[in-house]
């Protein structure tokens, strides 16, 4: 048995851990090739994207009443500010505090873990982290992710717990996925002039490097990078660890860890995001619109998210089987 509460902070601790991830994934990217993009490109061009991709724009707005988007304050909001629920400062705060909930659901070494990245990412993050710096902290903060994650791998006994927990991380992780290619492809598809010149390339690349398939792509497809081919391996393809597909396999086993509630929503709300993903190509979502394939997948998994919570965190006030 466990308590519903127990529950909630285990999905809850992953999920903003994968933010953390995924956040510092997007601003690493751009800071590493911020020196390679098109000399005519501005900081708002290269930098206001991120706000899209984290749904932080209106947030950003009311910071900077100016409306200039620059290096330095995307950095600012993104990465350390403490009023912005979606900061890595602020995920990974998160993130321990339901870790201490549930210290005794975890192994001694994923909380010694997560709570030695907590302390020394606060002391990094008490003064202004410049653009130079950036990117050695956001290594970093993949490299912590990547311990935690690897020691819940290896040390823990796959139950409910570890169910509810990569419950957490796959959704988050499928969100943020949805959420890059939208926003990049939309920035991308507009020029067919660029087709196939070194931008293009660079472009497509830094997507793909985004999602750490850049490598992946290369190896599964010969030539050059086709939007078409993109599509296929982040939405579809079931062996990519931060693919649609994958994450929505890796949810559904995830759910046969913790029980299905036989008259709950969640069973019924991964059915649709399967349906989603199944039986389509990548041709038959550029003709209906990937923009509007995407949006209609984000609002289901929004509901998955809605639906967890009436299924499993809060109707039953106690336990979940």
């Amino acid at each position: 048995m466990m308590l519903s509460r127990i529950a909630e902070s285990l999905y809850w601790m992953t999920r903003h851990l994968e933010r953390v991830d995924n956040t510092a994934r997007v601003l690493d990217i751009n800071v590493i090739h911020m020196l390679e993009a098109d000399e005519g490109a501005t900081e708002e061009t290269q930098w206001r994207p991120l706000l899209a991709i984290v749904g932080a724009e209106e947030l950003y707005e009311q910071l900077h009443p100016d409306g200039r988007v620059t290096v330095q304050r995307v950095i600012q909001l993104l990465t350390q500010d403490r009023d912005n629920p979606g900061s890595i400062h602020s995920s990974l705060k998160l993130a321990r505090e339901n870790a201490r909930v549930v210290r005794d659901r975890i192994s001694n070494e994923m909380w010694e873990a997560l709570n030695e990245f907590w302390l020394a990412v606060d002391d990094h993050l008490k003064t202004t982290l410049p653009p130079w710096r950036a990117a050695e902290f956001y290594a970093f903060v993949h490299r912590q992710v990547a311990t935690f994650f690897g020691l819940s791998q290896s040390t823990m006994m796959r139950g409910q717990a570890y169910g509810f927990m990569a419950l957490g991380s796959l959704q988050e992780r499928a969100d943020m996925t949805a959420r890059i290619l939208d926003v990049r492809y939309h920035l991308l598809l507009p020029d067919p002039g660029l087709v196939g010149s070194p931008l293009d390339y660079y472009q497509w690349g830094a997507l793909l490097k985004s999602l750490s398939g850049f490598e992946a792509y290369r190896r599964r497809y010969q030539g050059g990078i086709r939007p078409i081919d993109v599509i296929e391996l982040v939405l579809l393809e079931p062996a990519f660890p931060r693919s649609l597909r994958y994450c929505l396999d890796g949810m559904e086993c995830a759910l046969a860890r913790v029980g299905d509630r036989v008259l709950g929503a969640v069973p019924e709300t991964l059915g649709i995001l399967r349906a989603q993903l199944l039986d389509v190509t990548p041709q038959d979502i550029l003709n209906r619109g990937l923009h509007e394939y995407l949006d209609e997948f984000l609002a289901v998994l929004a509901d998955l998210g809605t639906a967890l919570q009436a299924d499993y965190f809060e109707a039953h006030l106690g336990d979940v089987d």
